[in-house]
């Protein structure tokens, strides 16, 4: 058995601006909410059991009360932001699992999920349908991986991961702590560039591992003095920064049996109507008589 676990916000985003614009007929605008209802129903018909989709149906989470600057829905466009809820019910209406995130963001969801799905014994292989450096805390050899789908299904294991940041998943958290996250809107470090800090990560792994003197370094990086006495310097707000970055695996999200997909519901075909793909009917129709001869 295969799970599979959707980041709901990224592809709502990734088709926000990557499709054209489509009105329903009160004038609102649907086109990314229909382009990602598609893009579910098609891994479906690709094959995919057991999926679950995490929104961020509110983009503010626990973490705006731990740090100012991270990140909100200010400067977002309000027609993007309209569709959280169309899409969360339109995945119901389709039968697929969603989990709208409130207190937490979409990232622990899937973190939450992954985590209960690693647990199964009769899991084999845990697909987290993003490439989000930070689920990449998620990665576990060899079960669970990141796919990347537009890039033809590539997987990402605890190999890529290091490939990408020279540090192995475990020390992702840390990682962001110390180089920042712009995207997430916490700053890091000063001086400690993606270089360094995947340097000295490689060698201790963990922030409090880590020598406040460079004299007890035993990893040659540029400029050590430097970084450790920023680091012993501002400890406190490396480990606000390591909160932030970490994941929440607590969230409640059922049991992998939970997240099978049984056929569509009764409300698609007005959902489906309002976005103007009537083909999503159709196309569920037939693959549940496949499924479910």
């Amino acid at each position: 058995m295969e799970v599979h676990l959707v980041d709901g916000t990224y592809e709502l985003f990734r088709h926000h601006f990557a499709v054209p614009s489509h009105l329903d007929p009160e004038g609102i605008e649907v086109a990314a909410g229909r382009g990602v209802l598609g893009s579910v129903l098609m891994m479906l018909e690709q094959g995919a059991t057991h999926v679950g989709v995490a929104t961020d149906h509110v983009i503010e989470s626990f973490r705006n009360d731990l740090w100012e600057g991270y990140k909100t829905s200010e400067g977002m466009p309000p027609e993007l932001l309209s569709q959280f809820t169309l899409l969360e019910d339109g995945l119901r209406a389709l039968g697929v699992t969603v989990w709208p995130m409130v207190d937490q963001e979409a990232d622990d969801g899937l973190a939450a999920a992954a985590r209960v799905a690693r647990d199964d014994d009769r899991v084999d292989r845990v697909l987290i349908c993003t490439v989000d450096k930070d689920l990449g805390q998620c990665v576990e050899d060899p079960k669970v991986v990141q796919l990347d789908r537009r890039k033809g299904g590539q997987l990402i294991d605890e190999a890529g991961v290091r490939e990408r940041f020279g540090v192995p998943p475990g020390s992702i958290p840390d990682y962001l702590a110390l180089v920042g996250d712009s995207a997430d809107g916490f700053p890091g470090l000063p001086g400690w560039g993606a270089k360094s800090t995947a340097t000295v990560l490689a060698r201790y792994e963990h922030l409090d591992a880590i020598p406040d003197d460079a004299g007890d370094w035993d990893v040659d990086v540029r400029g050590a003095a430097k970084l450790a006495s920023t680091l012993a310097g501002a400890r406190e707000a490396a480990a606000l920064f390591l909160d932030l970055a970490t994941l929440r695996t607590d969230h409640a999200v059922g049991t992998v049996d939970d997240w099978e997909w049984r056929g569509a519901q009764p409300e698609l075909a007005p959902v489906a109507a309002r976005l103007g793909a009537d083909n999503l009917v159709g196309r569920c129709l037939r693959l549940a008589e496949k499924r479910f001869p």
